[in-house]
């Protein structure tokens, strides 16, 4: 059967080569193929189904908190970004431009968009009036197209899907309060549903949003120590507004401008769940949004009552579980190394002998722990095992991010820690000076990632110059 299409497809170890163990994984798993584009993948129907279930999942708790979705055009006038002096510069190297539309070269330059606050702010001057159109709380489904000059899959690649939030508010206030909520918004999600422990925290200035007045995000430590921005949260204050002429009458019959947020994750989420939790067999996905949570692989299926007792059990846990059947004629252990390269998160056996007994075993991916079940308890047994898998590859990627983060207090305690501790998060202390802060990743090579919210001991001296400290500070090597 063609080399039964390879028994094991082999993907380089990541302790040998993490960069080639990752795209491997992304290659064998059957997430993505290349196109002919450069830096633009093609998502395959397993790793669209991974987005689709994140896509669910987020777009539901979206509209708990009143959020509707919206489509903008994919072009912005080029007048219409230059609007916002601060935002375009920001963007500017990363953008691309259609100058032609069939043979006619264009008047204006047309944006392929990078981001959508200037076409969301033009469509508020539109319709916003007075304090009853306030909040405006919209959010948008779409790609976005950035000319990184590196890319790699999933991490950073020139089209990407996303999701991104653009709200209006009557208050500073009530707009910063929007901020923070959709950043723990995303922190439950990625602990919760994607088993990724993050830390929260501010942007320093120099790292913010362009055109924001702060910039919030979720910070990640990936298998191999890199840091991963995985979601971020900004309050524009009313910059753009003044920007956008963009104002509303309030109760006392003044005009006020509002005060705007903006907020998105990323298709990178993927690349998050692959570099936090995958191993050297491949995939490990969290059960919230695995494609397939329980594989069903009959074993002696040509056996009388070996594949009708499959589809009987199929038709139990569907009623409750995403559930394969895989009846193929490849071999038992294509089909273990097939279902463990793509996360499966339960594997469920079933064979003549366990169907006299009325049971079967269930097999857990993270660890590959057998467990003999009762079908009687079948439904609960798994939903017992995958949150197993979800309660299991949590802690694995909490136990790294511990290990691997370190306490510094100078910059040769830096340099020292990671050449011999290897890569991870360092917290240090800083003076708030952006000098320090170049000074900083130009000597050890980390970057500040954020200041977290939950600060500990920043009384005490500046890991660079040595000044009175304003800050703890998270710093990392990044994606």
């Amino acid at each position: 059967m063609a080399d039964e299409k390879k028994l094991v497809k082999e993907i380089t170890s990541m302790d040998d080569d993490f960069a080639k163990w990752y795209t491997d994984i992304c290659k064998k798993a059957d997430l993505i193929d290349y196109s002919s584009v450069k830096g633009c993948i093609i998502m395959r129907p397993y790793g669209f189904a991974i987005w689709e279930n994140i896509q669910k999942i987020l777009d539901e708790r979206f509209k708990e908190g009143g959020h509707e979705n919206v489509y903008m055009p994919m072009f912005i006038p080029e007048s219409l970004l230059q609007k916002e002096k601060d935002h375009v510069e920001g963007f500017a190297p990363e953008v691309a431009w259609v100058t032609h539309g069939g043979n006619e070269k264009l008047t204006e330059r047309l944006c392929v968009r990078p981001t959508s606050e200037t076409l969301f702010c033009e469509h508020f001057a539109n319709i916003i009036r007075s304090y009853r159109d306030l909040p405006k709380l919209y959010n948008q489904w779409c790609s976005v197209v950035r000319w990184e000059k590196t890319t790699r899959p999933f991490l950073r690649s020139r089209e990407f899907l996303w999701q991104e939030g653009h709200t209006m508010h009557a208050s500073a206030e009530e707009a910063e309060q929007e901020t923070i909520r959709q950043l723990n918004l995303y922190a439950d999600f990625f602990e919760n549903d994607l088993a990724i422990p993050v830390i929260k925290g501010r942007k320093t200035e120099s790292d913010k949003f362009a055109g924001a007045v702060a910039t919030y995000a979720i910070e990640a430590l990936m298998h191999d120590g890199k840091a991963l921005q995985a979601g971020t949260s900004h309050y524009f204050g009313d910059g753009f507004a003044k920007a956008f002429n963009i104002t509303y009458t309030d109760k006392d019959n003044k005009l006020r401008y509002p005060h705007q947020t903006s907020w998105g994750v990323s298709t990178r989420m993927i690349g998050a769940i692959i570099m936090s939790h995958g191993d050297n067999e491949g995939l490990v996905l969290p059960p919230a949004i695995a494609p397939i949570q329980v594989v069903i692989l009959p074993v002696a299926q040509h056996k009388e009552g070996v594949l009708e007792k499959a589809n009987e059990l199929k038709a139990r846990l569907a009623k409750r579980f995403r559930t394969k059947l895989d009846d193929s004629e490849n071999s038992a252990g294509w089909k273990f190394s097939e279902y463990e390269m793509k996360g499966v998160p339960v594997r469920l056996e079933i064979g003549p002998r366990d169907i006299e007994k009325n049971e079967c075993v269930l097999v857990t991916r993270h660890n590959r722990e057998k467990t003999v079940v009762s079908l009687d308890r079948l439904e609960d047994a798994v939903a017992e095992k995958l949150k197993q898998v979800r309660d299991g590859i949590y802690q694995k990627a909490l136990d790294n991010c511990n290990r691997r983060t370190y306490r510094c207090d100078s910059m040769e305690e830096i340099k020292t820690v990671l050449k011999e501790k290897g890569d991870g998060f360092v917290k240090a202390l800083w003076c708030g000076s952006e000098e320090c802060e170049d000074k900083v990743k130009e000597e050890t090579g980390v970057g500040s990632r954020c200041i977290p919210m939950e600060q500990e001991l920043i009384s005490g001296r500046c890991v660079c110059c040595g000044r009175p400290s304003r800050y703890m500070v998270l710093w990392a090597v990044a994606y």
